[in-house]
């Protein structure tokens, strides 16, 4: 009897365009692990860095930017696993691979411009830098997520823009606002409208 099949094909038909459905917001979707709280951490981390690293472009300062560099990705790395696993959802998705394929260029160009801006003695010019790169990497990797995070790129990107003008004596007290005020101020809203 033909009319004993049908329901079984119906059903694999369906179970067929739900699997193109899901496959399709997944490769649509928006990057939402970008971690409110852990932004807030790492903004802590950039005020206890200002405070702690001496004059511009002296060595201590410089050792202490990069070290705080290093512990603010790694309380990026875990914010996000951290957001993803509570949401009950995957960190390495589509959409993460392509906000990574967006935001790792700018900071790799970032790791090669200070070395070249040290070896050349521009080392007092690296906040100006290092904001507008930073900010270039968020807003190009925010664009693939929630619609506040391309936002905080640009101020990023506007506060580099603006260090390049002022005084080199600024360099620390714009780090601390860039890196410290801007990630708490926009972590904190991250936090408050996107669920952590």
């Amino acid at each position: 009897m033909a009319g004993d099949d049908t329901p079984a094909a119906l059903h694999a038909h369906a179970m067929d365009n739900l699997r193109f459905i899901r496959q399709t917001m997944e490769h649509a979707g928006a990057f939402t692990a970008v971690p409110g709280w852990g932004g807030v951490w790492i903004g802590v981390v950039g005020l206890a860095a200002a405070a702690a690293a001496g004059p511009v472009a002296g060595p201590r300062w410089l050792g202490v930017w990069l070290l705080a560099a290093v512990v603010a990705a790694g309380i990026g790395i875990v914010a996000m696993a951290r957001k993803a696993r509570a949401s009950a959802s995957p960190l390495v998705t589509p959409q993460f691979r392509r906000f990574a394929l967006a935001y790792l260029p700018p900071l790799v160009a970032g790791v090669v411009l200070t070395a070249v801006f040290v070896e050349g003695g521009f080392t007092a010019r690296l906040p100006a830098c290092w904001l507008l790169l930073y900010g270039t990497a968020v807003a190009a990797g925010g664009a693939l997520s929630v619609r506040i995070v391309p936002i905080m790129g640009l101020v990023f990107m506007a506060l580099g823009a603006a260090t390049f003008a002022a005084p080199v004596s600024w360099g620390n007290t714009v780090m601390a606002a860039g890196f410290g005020g801007l990630h708490i101020g926009f972590g904190l809203l991250i936090a408050r409208k996107h669920g952590g």
